[in-house]
């Protein structure tokens, strides 16, 4: 009997300690914006109850004094995202939604607590200039070290947007290690949130092999030959082949589970889609002969490149399906930029496609910024690897076509196999 009871006990603990957090979960997308936003008409600065302990007031007064210093209405939000949560995560999706139930103009800035990088968007202020905004989030994210927190960044950012320019950039805030490639202007903002959580992984992969190769750098040679007078020579640092290869399986899983979720996930919104008329019968179809093309090649997948091949399709189903959405409702649907063609894992592109020439043949191409500035420099790419150097030194579909970029449609070609060939 008395073990009954402490389990009883035990139970409705638990059951105590669980209720408010499942009570926060159950929460649909639309009533945590409004509560966000509600806290927001009465303080600009809204921080989550999570990192509540976190972030002291001084930090908090240093962002609400600098938002203030610019005249116009700033709201920033910090709070944690995660796939589970009432947002699904997507960065996106939160400004979207707590501006529609705020109904403020302003600037509206979001950054996961668990982060460094503020996502953003203007409402109703025609005054914000969109590369000035995007230049002076790229120099915040520079000037503030690694290991800054959100409202550190947040308060540089501000800052610098209060400033008639951008002053010149010092040494020390270039080639920050944290810093990711490509997807770090505003237009990434409409990026998966699973794609911006796999960049960040795999830019945190690249840091610990970076510090290796400076350990082994610093560490090497062990000093000058026996009995000789000569120059010291360090050893070179070479990559196990071994640790090589840990890392790219790590990364694949990552992606291939990633992508995995968003093909359920958008296939279940597909299929709660009402019937649609007219245009909307186009978008809709596109958006399933897409996500079918995901699917296929992600089973069949045999590597990195056919991963990111069926993120590429998945990305571009749920741009059709937001189309198809927005016909239904009777609204113009807002333009999604595409993937980076040298490496979709950068995100988005940047402004218009770029032109891209090479032996007398021209390529129109969407590159994300740091791909165009390398262009820019004469220096190659960051691009996506392949078996032998970038993926495009391939024959098979993916390099063909530049993940779907010139050429014919992509589904179609997977449809017909050509992805296995």
């Amino acid at each position: 009997m008395r073990a009954r009871l402490v389990t009883l006990l035990l139970v409705l603990t638990l059951f105590a300690v669980a209720a408010p957090a499942e009570a926060r979960t159950t929460q649909t997308p639309a009533e945590r914006a409004r509560e966000i936003a509600a806290a927001l008409a009465r303080d600009p600065l809204y921080i989550d109850p999570a990192y509540a302990s976190a972030l002291p007031e001084t930090m908090r007064a240093d962002v609400r004094n600098k938002a203030k210093a610019l005249g116009y209405p700033v709201y920033s939000v910090v709070l944690p995202l995660t796939p589970s949560d009432a947002f699904e995560g997507k960065e996106s999706t939160v400004l979207t939604l707590v501006i529609d139930a705020l109904r403020r103009p302003g600037l509206y800035v979001v950054v996961d607590g668990g982060s460094r990088f503020p996502w953003y968007e203007v409402n109703e202020l025609p005054q914000l200039d969109e590369q000035r905004l995007s230049a002076t989030r790229e120099r915040a994210l520079d000037d503030t070290g690694y290991d800054a927190g959100p409202t550190e960044v947040l308060a540089r950012m501000y800052e610098l947007l209060a400033l008639p320019a951008l002053p010149a950039a010092t040494p020390t805030s270039t080639d920050r290690g944290d810093r990711r490639t490509g997807d770090e202007d505003h237009e990434d903002a409409g990026t998966p949130g699973w794609v911006v959580a796999l960049g960040i992984v795999v830019a945190g992969l690249v840091l610990l092999v970076a510090l290796g190769l400076l350990i082994g750098l610093l560490r090497g040679g062990g000093g000058r030959p026996r009995g000789g007078t000569g120059p010291r020579r360090e050893k070179a640092f070479n990559i196990p082949s071994h640790v090589a290869a840990t890392v790219a399986a790590e990364r694949r899983r990552r992606l291939t589970r990633e992508t995995t979720a968003e093909l359920t996930r958008l296939g279940s919104e597909l299929a709660a889609l009402p019937e649609a008329t007219g245009e909307g019968v186009r978008h809709q179809q596109a958006a399933l002969d897409a996500h079918d093309a995901a699917g296929r090649v992600l089973d069949s997948s045999e590597d990195l490149v056919d991963v990111v091949g069926a993120m590429v399709l998945l990305d571009q189903a749920r741009r059709e399906y937001d189309q198809a959405v927005a016909v239904a409702a009777g609204r113009k649907a807002d333009e999604v930029q595409g993937l980076c063609a040298f490496n979709p894992l950068h995100g988005r592109s940047l402004g218009r496609p770029t032109q891209v020439e090479d032996g007398g043949t021209t390529l129109t191409l969407p590159l994300c910024a740091d791909c165009r500035r390398a262009l820019e420099r004469g220096t190659a790419p960051a691009s996506l690897p392949g078996e032998d150097g970038p993926y495009w030194h391939g024959d098979d579909l993916w390099a063909q076509t530049f993940f779907g970029n010139i050429g014919e449609d992509l589904a179609s070609a997977v449809a017909r196999g050509e992805h296995r060939s």
